[in-house]
């Protein structure tokens, strides 16, 4: 196997209330570039109490974005950028406050504030040229992993593929399981499912190891516990449990990889924008006979809490679009790769990748 040589986070801050100590943990570099910094906030808190409590100064730049439909995009990074760089020039720091697709954006800004040229440029592996700046996550939903990711997701033009490399990673996360709280629950569900699969798909490929077993196990022991327990459901407790299976899963996949499920849900979020988290579970939902009895599983966690996943959806699909999914999906190698062996390409072909599609 190859032996990845990985950042981790640099710092974590948690738990309940931690949210408070952003403006102490921050102000050690405002010195840095031109003393502002720009906080990219889930849209859901403007008007909130949340949006009170953001440490921001008159200098800095508060964006608020809309990350309910839509997954994060090439063009709205550059654009981000250019706007930034040409009003105050490099800001000190990027917070990211919100869910993963406000947590991939504040990655990328924090890169292509210092890559010349469109971060279409940079989709792939360890092609970012130079260090980005500081920056920091704070989650308010669990499951996505995007707080410990060295990727930054992003659609393109042409793919959806992630900025991949060590300086990707966080500086900083601030991991407080009370902004979790009023997530809606089929949300809360979808997300938190992510977590559950990658740490499936981590432990059932090519490059599983002890590393990955080790934050796997335990992320899925929590996830068990907070969506199959005695005390199931959103409370406090399970709040904090699921932060914490979130970071876990996070780090299972960081010496390991996900599989055949996130490669079909990339083309549904590339074709039709359906949101990640939401599109996993579509996937998972008709992959027994790859996922064997995590697929029974995961139907157990459906049962109970009466979510009902939509049936035939590729009966209103064109095969147009089945096929520009397929194109998406079979190019994303180094998860066929993880599921099937180096030999994938005699087991894996577009007709068995449209194939997968038609089951939906």
């Amino acid at each position: 196997m190859q032996h990845i040589n990985f950042n981790n986070i640099g710092k974590i801050c948690y738990g309940p209330g931690s949210f408070s100590q952003l403006e102490e943990i921050i102000e050690p570099r405002r010195v840095d570039n031109k003393g502002y910094m720009v906080f990219v906030v889930d849209d859901y808190f403007e008007g909130k109490e949340l949006a009170t409590q953001i440490p921001a100064l008159e200098n800095d730049r508060v964006y608020f974005i809309d990350a309910s439909h839509d997954e994060p995009k090439t063009s709205q990074i550059d654009e981000l950028r250019d706007e930034l760089l040409a009003d105050q020039g490099l800001p000190s720091g990027i917070i990211g406050i919100g869910g993963g697709s406000i947590m991939d954006i504040a990655k990328a800004l924090a890169l292509m504030v210092t890559n010349e040229g469109s971060s279409v440029l940079y989709q792939g592996l360890n092609l970012i040229k130079k260090p980005g700046i500081y920056h920091c996550g704070v989650p308010t939903i669990s499951g996505t992993g995007a707080e410990c990711s060295m990727t930054a997701v992003l659609s393109g033009p042409e793919k959806k593929l992630g900025l991949k490399c060590e300086w990707t990673v966080f500086n900083q996360v601030v991991l407080d399981p009370t902004l979790t709280a009023s997530v809606p629950k089929d949300q809360w569900f979808y997300t938190g499912m992510d977590t559950f699969i990658h740490c499936i798909e981590s432990a059932t490929g090519i490059k599983y190891n002890t590393f990955s077993k080790a934050y796997g196990d335990q992320s899925i022991a929590l996830c068990n516990e907070v969506f199959l327990g005695e005390n199931a459901g959103q409370n406090p407790e399970n709040d904090e449990k699921l932060m914490l299976a979130s970071l876990f899963g996070g780090l299972s996949l960081t010496y390991s990889e996900v599989g055949v499920c996130h490669a079909l849900s990339y083309g549904l979020s590339f074709v039709f924008g359906t949101r990640h988290g939401y599109a996993n579970c579509l996937a998972f939902n008709h992959l027994k006979d790859v996922y064997g009895e995590a697929v029974d599983q995961f139907h157990g966690m459906l049962e109970r809490f009466a979510v009902k996943l939509p049936q035939n959806l590729s009966a209103d699909w064109t095969d147009e679009e089945i096929t520009a999914m397929a194109q998406i999906a079979i190019r994303l190698e180094h998860m066929w790769n993880h599921a099937f062996g180096p030999d994938w390409k005699n087991k894996v072909s577009m007709e068995y990748i449209e194939s997968l599609y038609r089951r939906m």
